[in-house]
């Protein structure tokens, strides 16, 4: 008897054992960079020790929206349930609607692979937490999205597309958008339920992110290429650890911002090629009261070996910084020949805004005709929201510690631009080696409201 306890007890301890010793499936890679603010480390997951579901087991018919996107569905919902694994995308032309994402999956674009997303705003319901513009609200959903997600990836050699006819009628501002505008931003400041914000099925027409991941963490989307968005083409939210890397971007509508890290932390950018009708890269933290109660600012974005071909900004930050943005740092990106750009740099706020900005380090950038400067800084930037709404409260931006070293372009207006408030002027901004082969205005240095403004060229 004594014999049949003890060997029953060591099989359970065997038992469990094993158990605790089995590896996961969905592994962690760190990945360490190092910036004039110190080494970040970024955690993105590995999926090579993960099964793969490709959608047609799961009865995805190419030229089906309805069964391809039910087949992405289920096959997500699979591998999330085995523990982590792949969604293979195969080879051909896939029409879909909404792709929602679980934790421990990736998505993966074969070769050939061309994901095709509808612009019809009813297979984008119902209504999903968002933002626009730096204001949360229930919006449609983005294309592809992520809500409170772990380790999630988009990988691949394959497309990801945007039909575009529809999206392209909701790209103006009439009377009925920027009144639902006003009536989100009034909401926002007088602290409604973000629930209670729905701005779907009325005249707001705010169209939707192709890609976002909001309160996510662990992401990564390397490989693939990206055409079209009806608005922020890759968008993080309130996420942490994100790599994106390899990829090729391509969006020319409304507000085709390449990447928008917004209070989002721990982020490199590398090898992406950009080419958009709106920023390459704009940093933001949320509009106003949003930013103030979250106390998130987005920190250590890391941007490296990128090429530009089209965008206003290379790195727009702002105008949405209320939560604030520190330790950015650019190193080794190209404007290609021919591209068009406002600025290369083009820090944005306002009176309304508050938050701050500190930290912003660029170096090793070359240029070609940039229509405004090489750096601007501007703390009166509303658009269309000058007239929209009166300034409630009034909260101005501490922005200090600019670093722009070896930075070259061919053509400019100007080599810097910055205009502070006389009550809160901008502080340290040095420029190392920054110059233009000709510059068309009449100053060179544009200050107003600047203390501790520092330029200094190469010696031999």
């Amino acid at each position: 008897m004594k014999k049949l306890i003890l060997c029953s007890f060591l099989t359970l301890s065997l038992s469990i054992y094993a158990f605790k010793i089995e590896p996961p499936k969905v592994t962690l890679k760190e990945t360490k960079v190092k910036a004039p603010f110190g080494t970040t480390k970024i955690k993105t997951p590995d999926f090579s020790k993960c099964a793969s579901f490709i959608i047609t087991d799961f009865g995805a018919v190419k030229g089906d929206q309805n069964k391809t996107s039910q087949a992405i569905a289920r096959a997500i919902d699979a591998a999330n349930k085995d523990g982590g694994g792949t969604v293979i995308i195969p080879e051909g032309e896939w029409l879909t609607g909404k792709v929602h994402f679980k934790s421990n999956v990736n998505l993966h674009l074969n070769k050939g692979a061309l994901l095709l997303f509808s612009d019809n705003p009813n297979d984008y319901l119902p209504a999903v937490h968002s933002t626009w513009e730096g204001l949360e609200c229930y919006n449609y959903s983005p294309l592809i999205y992520a809500y409170k997600c772990k380790n999630v990836a988009i990988t691949g050699e394959g497309t990801i597309k945007a039909k575009m006819d529809f999206w392209k009628k909701w790209a103006g501002r009439p009377a009925g958008h920027m009144n639902s505008l006003k009536r989100l931003y009034n909401m926002s400041g007088q602290n409604v339920p973000v629930e209670q914000r729905v701005m779907v099925n009325d005249t707001a027409n705010l169209r939707p992110q192709l890609i976002q991941f909001n309160q996510s963490e662990n992401i990564l989307i390397e490989g693939v290429s990206i055409r079209n968005s009806p608005f922020w083409t890759v968008h993080t939210y309130l996420s942490k650890d994100i790599v994106l890397r390899n990829l090729d971007i391509y969006a020319h509508g409304h507000n085709n911002d390449g990447f928008d890290p917004e209070m989002s932390q721990n982020i490199l950018v590398e090898n992406v090629t950009f080419d958009q009708g709106d920023d390459a890269i704009a940093a933001k933290s949320g509009r106003n009261p949003e930013g103030w109660r979250s106390k998130t600012p987005t920190k250590n974005l890391i941007i490296r070996n990128c090429t530009i071909k089209n965008g206003h900004q290379l790195l727009a930050v702002g105008s949405e910084l209320s939560g604030g943005i520190e330790n950015v740092f650019i190193d080794n990106c190209e404007l290609l020949e021919g591209s068009s750009t406002f600025n290369l740099i083009f820090i944005k706020t306002n009176e309304r805004m508050g938050g701050y900005v500190k930290n912003i380090y660029v170096q090793n950038i070359k240029g070609d005709k940039v229509r405004d400067g090489i750096l601007g800084i501007e703390t009166d930037v509303l658009y269309q929201w000058k007239n929209l709404v009166p300034t409630v409260e009034r909260r101005l931006t501490p922005i200090s510690d600019v670093y722009l070293t070896n930075v070259q372009a061919k053509n400019v207006q100007f080599i810097s631009r910055i205009k502070g408030e006389k009550e809160l002027p901008i502080k340290n901004i040095n420029l190392k080696n920054v110059a233009a082969e000709s510059i068309s205005g009449k100053e060179k240095y544009i200050s107003e409201n600047v203390e501790n403004f520092n330029v200094s060229t190469k010696t031999k």
